[in-house]
């Protein structure tokens, strides 16, 4: 089984290297699994991934790779051999195709993105999609168990929902968490890391109640707590 520190990913959404290392530093046995971004891509990100995992680290590249199928396979063979664990691909069926052949023979796990927590219905109205969040999710959802994903990123409240489309064996991983006290900032669907992980999400995707903590490592320790208290018995081993 998958411990509570284990399932905390924290978002490394800085503009460094320098900052980012800081921050490993910081927290460092408290935390096992680190997010890296856009920002910190750009900033040698891609290096710092392989430091990392050759640190014992796990690293999830959270890039939503969705080009043409063999721009994105093309990508996804660079970054399975970067040592990354988790890579992110919006869920759109060509995208995730390409990415599952793509990373055949190698460790690196699919986690499809169905629709992004800072959306709202409004948001996917503006943008062209007749239906809301709820039944845009399922439809991608299910579309990726069936072409092979390891894993959906998702909100915490779609967890129950989703785990009835995709069984127990797909990773939920949950952004949009907050600690009690802690503001949403710019996620719209949100909760607590308590009841995101009783609901049944695998991991806990934490940046800024973290980072910008008075004491990052106090703060992720305090969540990490609050996620072993709130660890089902019966969880599914990944």
């Amino acid at each position: 089984m998958v411990s509570p520190r284990d399932r905390l990913i924290v978002a490394l959404d800085v503009p460094t290297r320098g900052a980012a290392e800081t921050i490993v530093e910081g927290l460092g046995d408290t935390v096992n699994f680190y997010k890296i971004g856009y920002q910190l891509l750009f900033a040698d990100g891609l290096a710092l991934t392989q430091d990392l995992t050759r640190m014992g680290k796990r690293v999830f590249l959270d890039v939503k790779l969705h080009d043409i199928a063999n721009t994105v396979a093309k990508g996804v063979e660079n970054i399975a051999r970067s040592g990354a664990t988790f890579l992110t691909v919006h869920a759109y069926p060509q995208t995730m195709r390409a990415a599952v052949a793509a990373r055949a023979g190698s460790q690196l796990r699919l986690i499809a993105v169905t629709v992004l927590t800072s959306y709202d219905d409004g948001d996917l109205g503006e943008a062209g999609y007749a239906l809301g969040v709820e039944d845009l999710v399922a439809d991608r959802a299910a579309q990726a168990r069936q072409i092979g994903l390891d894993g959906l990123v998702c909100a915490a409240e779609e967890v129950v929902a989703l785990r009835r489309i995709v069984g127990p064996d797909l990773i939920l991983v949950t952004p949009g968490i907050r600690p009690l006290g802690a503001g949403a900032n710019d996620q719209k669907r949100v909760m607590t890391p308590a009841r995101a992980i009783a609901a049944g999400a695998d991991y806990l995707i934490i940046g800024r109640p973290v980072v910008e903590a008075e004491n990052p490592q106090l703060a992720a320790a305090a969540i990490v707590e609050e996620m072993d208290r709130a660890t089902p018995t019966d969880r599914v081993q990944q």
